[in-house]
């Protein structure tokens, strides 16, 4: 079955490669401070060539809603009276990382990489980017392979534009290969991942899809099906506003409250910078604000979901602590859920990643299973009743100018969505086969 597979890989890596060049060259940056839907306009730009892209590769219903999302679907080949398997869906997001700079990208390929350090460009007064083999070890695995960079200027939009590349690589593929067996496929392409509002407006029941996948992770072979549970927290310190000038005895700072609150955060364990693995962390992300009231906004990450309580509780321990060295202070704490850990449901439904894993195999890889020190489209979609673990697209050190994707990797991630198609499609046999859970 490898080798099966494998014939296809170069026609698939080739496609995804031209597509993915394409793509990133298209400013689709979202704005967490946007009230929006999608966040910026420009999204909509990729979103229309996708939509317009399917409908050349001759998906009938192709199209993009109010919203954004694109969607396509390629029907059954099975026989009418064969065994209809549930509809899939595979998403990706169109939209890069508010963290640096998505305009005018230019990326660069490096063909046939040989391990040679790879120079990029810098931004008047920035140290040189440079990736090696030593400074990023995952390069020694591709050497031989095609690389893609930014020129060093801006990030790449690799996550997740090979993502997007990925499925319509298979997407034009499937629909011009009729001898490979697939039950009904949905292809869907959203905006606003980056910001945390990927799928908040997508018509589930409309889509109609049973089981779907997110090509949204990194490393090949990789197959996530758990990710933090998270929630926002936002604690509004209030003081007493008074002329500077006669300000003795009168003035409490809520800038100065809140500073103290923030410095009696936890320096040694509980931080991003201090935490790896299933550890989770709180961490503040922004703060605004004046005399009279300032805001501090965290975010709050656990793989137990329970323990979000727990930490949301040492802050409201800290900030009642703070506040109580001010007289005339206050203190307000408000807390947003954000998503859940997608484990919690998706140990419900074995079957979707077990499907996964097998066909990760069969291009040749073994699965990993990572846990996601963060949050998926899929973590939203598989809270929201719809099973979505996350499969790799290829890119790697994401949201920095040092982006980078490996061609072959994209491929892989072809085949695999094509291997799942056929999994799916022999889903009786699998079953009584002993193989799956």
């Amino acid at each position: 079955m490898k080798e099966q597979v494998l014939t296809h890989l170069p026609q698939l890596e080739a496609d995804a490669l031209t597509r993915f060049l394409r793509y990133v060259r298209v400013d689709t940056q979202s704005d967490p401070d946007s009230s929006s839907y999608p966040s910026t306009a420009k999204q909509l730009d990729l979103l229309r060539m996708l939509r317009d892209e399917l409908a050349d590769l001759g998906y009938a219903d192709a199209a993009i809603d109010r919203s954004g999302y694109v969607t396509a679907t390629l029907p059954s080949n099975l026989p009418p009276d064969a065994l209809q398997p549930p509809v899939i869906a595979f998403f990706a997001h169109v939209d890069t990382s508010p963290d640096v700079s998505g305009a005018n990208v230019r990326p660069l390929v490096w063909r046939s990489y040989s391990g040679e350090p790879l120079t990029l460009l810098t931004l008047p007064g920035d140290t040189a980017t440079v990736l090696t083999v030593d400074t990023t070890p995952d390069l020694a695995h591709h050497i031989g392979h095609d690389i893609v960079t930014s020129d060093g200027t801006t990030l790449l939009g690799a996550d997740d534009k090979a993502g997007v590349a990925v499925i319509m690589a298979a997407a034009a593929f499937l629909i011009s290969h009729t001898d490979i067996r697939h039950g009904t496929l949905k292809w869907v392409f959203n905006p606003d991942e980056e910001v945390g509002h990927g799928v908040d407006h997508l018509d589930l029941q409309q889509l109609g899809a049973t089981y779907a996948y997110t090509l949204d992770a990194g490393i090949a072979g990789e197959v996530q099906d758990e990710t933090f549970s998270a929630d926002q927290v936002r604690i509004r310190f209030t003081g007493v506003s008074s002329h500077p000038g006669t300000a003795k005895d009168k003035m409490v700072s809520a800038i100065k409250v809140a500073a103290g609150f923030v410095a009696a955060l936890p320096r040694d364990q509980l931080s991003p910078e201090t935490t790896e693995g299933r550890e989770g962390f709180v961490h503040p992300t922004d703060i605004r604000g004046s005399i009279e009231e300032t805001v501090v906004t965290l975010i709050v990450r656990d793989f137990d979901t329970a323990g979000l309580a727990t930490k949301e509780d040492l802050l409201r321990e800290l900030a009642g602590e703070t506040v109580s060295h001010h007289s005339g202070a206050r203190w307000e704490l408000s807390v947003v859920k954000q998503y859940r850990n997608m484990r919690d449901t998706l140990e419900h439904h074995p079957l979707v990643t077990a499907l996964a894993d097998q066909a990760v195999r069969r291009v040749g890889l073994e699965p990993i299973h990572t846990p996601i020190r963060g949050g998926t489209d899929g973590s939203r979609l598989t809270e929201r009743g719809l099973p979505t673990p996350n499969l790799f697209a290829g890119w790697r050190q994401a949201h920095s100018r040092s982006e980078w994707v490996c061609a072959r990797d994209m491929g892989l991630s072809a085949c695999t969505i094509i291997e799942l198609a056929r999994l799916w499609a022999d889903l009786e046999s699998f079953r009584t086969s002993g193989r799956a859970p």
